[in-house]
């Protein structure tokens, strides 16, 4: 994928931490609606007031601010909002979404992900279940790009194994969360590589070199770990799976990487998952246009956050909030490394998109947040675009996998019937992951 072209540079503004304050107040209602809902027993309680909606009283925030200390009228306030939100780096992310949902929604309905459980698991000998189940989560989650469809494939086949069999349920679901968030953090076409991308002017392929340096270790050490853990048990293949159902995940992963653009890429890949389901499973054409809709609306929620966020974060700049929160994040990271801008960078980027996935419990989400920053943070410290991607993209994804509020342990918890709490507690790759990075930015940054 060709790297966007870089854009003037805007002129520094004054810093002004109160100008942080429409961030303050987004991530208070998301974060507050969630403790609220959370503690009257409401399931999927941080996912109840969407992050698209609950940014809106942040917009007002901002434009605000602006009015009463910037002293800017209103229409040109909204002139900058649209200016942000309409950005290249934004618009082009949102489309890719849109291309990524249509991609996932048609594969699964044409058997792609079905094929790629059954097959997988097949593989496997009985006494390497759970690193079995590992390596599924993990190729299904870099195939599809998404953590979210991967543990919904995998989820009830391993509730399966635990019905069967005396076998630790939660071990089973942090297995299984650790693969998803390998496969969520590596893929090419997750939303978070694709935010991550655009939003540092990277190449894709660049920051999964990048990035395999990282995650690769850490999921030789995770599959160790879970061969010691694990125990022996029989499963048999529910079905025949056709081989002709990976194909279409092949050929996504081969041509991504090969460099072709990511448009072309996921567009071939919904034409082949659809010709592959026409032939084996009498997949009709209106069902395929019907699949590319429900695509299209799964991506909604994220493509008008994008877009808010683009326009909130524009506002926030003008009035000097990017540039104060820059400035805090640089001079706290050369405490930590005074003598190494490279790695003071590297930790400002880390510890920034880390805490922020803490608060919005979606990695995606807090790439895009701190996206901006992160890039001026990489500049400074002269890390490349690919360096900083990568690290914003895995240190979200950490947080992201040790959230026991957060959609991947909720949904893994209600469909095993744990508490996602007893889920996080057996994700070990995330906890891994950290480890390993954190070292090898650590080498890899050595004056």
């Amino acid at each position: 994928m060709t790297a966007p072209t870089d854009v003037e540079k805007p002129e520094p503004t004054k810093p002004s931490l109160t100008a942080l304050l429409p961030f303050a107040v987004f991530l208070g209602l998301f974060l507050g609606t969630g403790i609220i809902l959370t503690l009257q027993g409401v399931d999927f309680a941080f996912y109840q007031l969407p992050a698209s909606i609950a940014i809106i009283p942040a917009i007002f925030v901002a434009i605000y601010l602006g009015k009463v200390i910037g002293k800017e009228p209103i229409e040109k306030q909204i002139g900058q909002f649209i200016s942000g939100a309409g950005h290249g780096n934004i618009m082009t992310m949102c489309v890719i979404y849109l291309l990524a949902g249509a991609f996932a929604t048609v594969a699964k309905a044409t058997g792609s992900v079905d094929a790629s459980v059954q097959l997988g698991l097949a593989i496997f000998p009985a006494y390497l279940l759970l690193p079995g189940l590992f390596l599924v989560a993990a190729f299904l989650s870099t195939a599809m790009g998404t953590s979210m469809g991967t543990i919904a494939a995998i989820a009830p086949i391993a509730l399966g194994f635990i019905e069967s069999a005396s076998i630790d349920a939660a071990l089973v679901a942090g297995c299984l969360l650790s693969g998803a968030i390998f496969g969520d953090n590596l893929s090419i076409i997750s939303d978070t590589t694709i935010a991550s991308t655009r939003s540092q002017g990277a190449h894709m392929k660049d920051k999964f070199r990048v990035n395999f340096k990282f995650a690769v270790p850490a999921a030789i050490i995770c599959l160790v770990i879970f061969a010691v853990l694990g125990q022996s048990i029989n499963y048999q293949m529910s079905s025949d799976s056709a081989l002709i159902g990976l194909i279409p995940y092949i050929v996504i992963l081969v041509l991504a990487l090969s460099g072709v653009n990511v448009f072309v890429v996921l567009t071939l890949g919904i034409v082949l998952a659809a010709i592959i389901g026409m032939l084996t499973n009498d997949y009709q054409l209106s069902a395929w246009i019907s699949d590319i809709n429900a695509g299209f609306a799964s991506m909604q929620d994220i493509f008008i956050l994008s877009l808010f966020i683009g326009g909130l974060s524009e506002l926030i700049r003008h009035q000097g909030g990017l540039t104060a929160l820059t400035q805090a994040i640089e001079s706290l990271a050369r405490k930590l490394s005074p003598n190494n801008k490279k790695r003071a960078a590297g930790f400002g980027i880390a510890g920034l998109t880390f805490c922020c996935n803490f608060f919005t419990a979606n990695n995606t989400v807090s790439i895009i947040i701190t996206g901006e920053t992160a890039k001026d943070l990489a500049t400074d410290g002269e890390l490349t675009p690919a360096q900083s991607a990568s690290l914003l993209d895995i240190f979200a994804c950490i947080n992201q996998g040790l959230l026991p509020y957060g959609a991947q342990a909720l949904l893994l918890g209600a469909t095993i019937g744990i508490s996602p709490l007893a889920v996080v507690s057996h994700s070990i790759y995330p906890i891994i992951l950290l480890f390993t990075a954190g070292f090898a930015f650590w080498r890899m940054t050595r004056a």
